[in-house]
């Protein structure tokens, strides 16, 4: 009765969903189970069934005898039935009712299948199917069932006999899902899989399969972090693609997250599934709120599911005989029921696809432009100029390690060496979490023992133009990241810019010369790297003084000698192209005037938003020079270095506590409290952004509560009037970065 009489055309779903969501919402969001919107569904069902006509040849699409079909990832078999629904009526329609019986029978029971690991939709697909049937007008027989089975599709061992009641008929069950991964030839595999970063399928089978896709160009990646490529709906697609190239041809037509199609750790993945497969389709549903996506006209674009993550449709073609290699896509953005709409109304035939060339190294399934592609990956990427980097620092305790004030931090330290306090009061009084391998008992025993640990007290980069003090020790610190943080204890400088940008403005360099936190440049799954000028023989760690000047606002220092973290054959090959001396310094600042070129980040935006810039190196020695002079003029106003901050912008007008409580802009004026702002500051310095964060608000923010003291106060002003020169010196960048280009091309 719920099913005749209940909610929309699949009340079974609507019930499973709502079943789960209140009843074991842990699972829910463990495994990644969220029902498929029924317009996706048919959309991708009724693209199934046309591809097959048109391009395998299968006159009667789903219904043509002998097309295998399989959903590894079933629920409550929502895909299943529309795929039975499409062949039933599109059969019944060219020859009548009396057909339907013998194509159930004959075909339907015999070629769909599908598998699931829970047993709660799993019940409740069997349920549903014995409904759909009987609607259709089918009884079935004692002998018959559908291929529906209760396995892990990404495991590969079956389940031994056992004595144990009920475990017999599971071990068949097992016995009988492994015929169908091992041996059955399947032409269709479809579904929605489960998404979930954090998989338990780490079983062997898929674990050496999903190895195919940690290699590109026959090279291993190199990832530091390629925790994505365990998702369960990569793996999903990684069985999915076995079992096609199994078969020798298939079609895949999957709903899935959509990170892989540009994401740079998934370029293995895209080379693969591009090596496997013949044609591939893609239809971008876009809806990630992590990116905060919007329509082309800056309206507000929605998932088609309750999920953050952005979601594409997906169309795998592999051919018996082979063709021609063709990527093709198409995008959808707007409001939820508006996609739902579309969706309704299209199937593959009506999509307008678009041509999509994915370049080496990369493989993008995203539309660029070739020719500028072409140009922009013949730049020099910014990870082979400087080889050594990393990500910044993560103390897991910033409240406890790190602080605006030297003194209270040493008091911090002292209390947590101090043996006449206990443990248990330590933590309380700085509410500190211990985890498997920091306990504040044994990490207290440490620092007793240290009797240097002022000396490990120095300056962080916490946010742009915000230096704290952090105890940069190792036992304190979860990921100190020495290999780069150490060349940084001395006399040195490091760019910052992140390997991929989920927004839609770039303003992502930055510069250091001390250390800095993880959280740089933050912005929503985008982490900012360091790439330190020089290396430092590791012993030195502490700034001393020295006969040598490295950096023209530094006093000499002493130091062992470093050596650059600049490819050797770069510094070779400019020399030569100049015939002139280049120094490690000129080509840094170089660098750092070209990533500040807003022509430079508009014109390769889509690039930049996937992975690290490449670097394009004039021919031009006068433009080099010119370049260089402008980014190592930017450099010193973004450490606050420049002889010319004296010269303010801003004014702090009204005498008062000084305390910063509300902070809002109005007229050219930043309010900190109901009486105190400070003037002259326009509106584009209230709005600049590093890395995400409008910079003047994010550094009162960050100290909101606390007064201003002179050096938080001077500091202030100097940001403000950096800004305004870095609008500046932007706006000359780009007077001669077009010259850049140019000269590279001859032209």
């Amino acid at each position: 009765q719920y099913y005749h009489e209940g909610k929309g055309s699949d009340p079974v779903l609507h019930f499973y969903e709502t079943f789960l969501s209140v009843y074991d919402p842990a699972t829910r969001e463990k495994r990644g189970v969220y029902y498929t919107p029924e317009p996706v569904v048919s959309f991708i069902v009724r693209s199934l069934h046309e591809i097959l006509e048109d391009k395998f040849n299968k006159t009667y699409g789903l219904a043509h005898k002998g097309v295998t079909l399989l959903d590894p990832a079933g629920g409550t078999l929502g895909f299943l039935a529309k795929a039975i629904k499409t062949a039933v009526n599109d059969y019944s329609k060219k020859y009548g009712a009396g057909v339907v019986q013998k194509l159930i029978k004959g075909h339907i029971i015999q070629n769909f299948y599908s598998f699931e690991l829970m047993m709660a939709p799993y019940a409740i697909g069997h349920m549903k199917m014995s409904f759909l049937l009987e609607e259709l007008g089918y009884q079935m027989e004692d002998d018959e069932r559908i291929k529906y089975y209760l396995t892990n599709t990404l495991d590969m061992e079956e389940l031994q006999e056992s004595k144990f009641p009920g475990m017999s008929s599971l071990s068949h069950e097992s016995h009988e899902a492994g015929k169908v991964k091992k041996e059955a030839p399947i032409l269709v595999v479809l579904g929605n899989p489960p998404y979930s970063g954090h998989s338990s399928n780490t079983g062997e089978w898929i674990s050496n399969e999903i190895k195919e896709y940690y290699k590109v160009d026959g090279k291993p990646l190199g990832e530091r972090n390629t925790k994505w490529l365990q998702d369960d709906y990569v793996k999903f697609i990684r069985f999915a693609q076995w079992k096609i190239d199994q078969a020798g041809e298939g079609i895949l037509g999957f709903i899935t997250n959509h990170s892989y199609l540009d994401n740079p750790t998934f370029r293995g993945m895209r080379q693969s599934l591009m090596t496997s497969f013949d044609e591939i389709y893609i239809l971008d549903l876009h809806g990630n709120s992590l990116k905060k996506e919007k329509t082309p006209d800056g309206g507000k674009d929605e998932n088609v599911f309750d999920i953050q993550q952005g979601v594409a449709i997906a169309f795998f073609l592999k051919y018996k005989e082979g063709r021609k290699k063709l990527v093709a896509r198409h995008e959808i953005f707007g409001l939820r029921e508006e996609k739902y709409s579309w969706l309704n109304k299209h199937s593959f035939r009506k999509v307008k696809w678009e041509k999509v060339v994915p370049h080496p190294d990369f493989y993008l399934f995203i539309q660029t432009d070739n020719e500028l592609a072409k140009h922009y990956y013949s730049f020099m990427k910014i990870t082979d100029i400087f080889p050594v980097n990393s990500v910044g620092i993560v103390t897991s305790r910033d409240n406890f390690v790190i602080d605006f004030d030297k003194k209270k931090l040493e008091q911090r330290i002292r209390q947590f060496r101090d043996s006449g306090i206990d443990d248990e009061t330590i933590r309380i009084t700085y509410n500190l979490a211990e985890n498997q391998s920091w306990k504040i008992k044994e990490q207290r025993e440490k620092l007793r023992k240290d009797h240097d640990w002022k000396d490990k007290i120095t300056k962080i980069l916490y946010r742009p133009f915000d230096e704290r003090w952090i105890l940069y020790h190792d036992d304190m610190i979860e990921r100190p990241r020495r290999e780069v943080m150490l060349n940084l204890l001395n006399n040195n400088l490091a760019l910052i810019t992140n390997r991929q940008v989920k927004l839609e403005n770039i303003s992502h360099t930055w510069i250091t010369s001390t250390l800095v936190d993880f959280h740089i440049l933050e912005t929503a799954n985008a982490s900012a790297y360091i790439f330190p000028l020089y290396l430092y023989p590791e012993k030195t760690e502490k700034r001393k003084s020295s006969h040598i000047q490295m950096m023209i606002f530094e006093p000499e220092v002493e130091y062992k000698v470093p050596k650059p973290n600049i490819k050797p054959e770069l510094i070779e090959e400019l020399k030569g192209r100049f015939k002139r001396k280049v120094t490690p310094e000129d080509i840094f600042y170089y660098i750092y005037g070209v990533l500040f070129s807003n022509t430079y980040r508009t014109k390769y935006l889509e690039f930049l938003k996937t992975d690290f810039p490449r670097i394009p190196f004039t021919k031009s020695y006068e433009l080099f020079v010119k370049i260089g002079r402008l980014g190592k003029q930017l450099a010193e106003f973004h450490l606050l270095k420049s002889p010319a901050l004296k010269r303010g912008v801003a004014r702090y007008p009204i005498p008062g506590t000084d305390k910063i409580e509300k902070i809002y802009y109005e007229d050219e004026k930043i309010w900190i409290n109901k009486q105190q702002y400070f003037t002259g500051v326009k509106k584009e310095i209230w709005e600049y952004k590093i890395g995400g964060y409008p910079i003047c608000e994010k550094w009162l923010k960050e100290r909101k509560g606390r007064a201003f003291n002179m050096d938080d106060l001077t500091s202030y002003l100097w940001i403000i009037s950096s800004l305004s020169k870095t609008i500046e010196l932007q706006k000359e960048i780009d007077k001669y970065y077009e010259e850049v280009e140019k000269s590279l091309t001859g032209e």
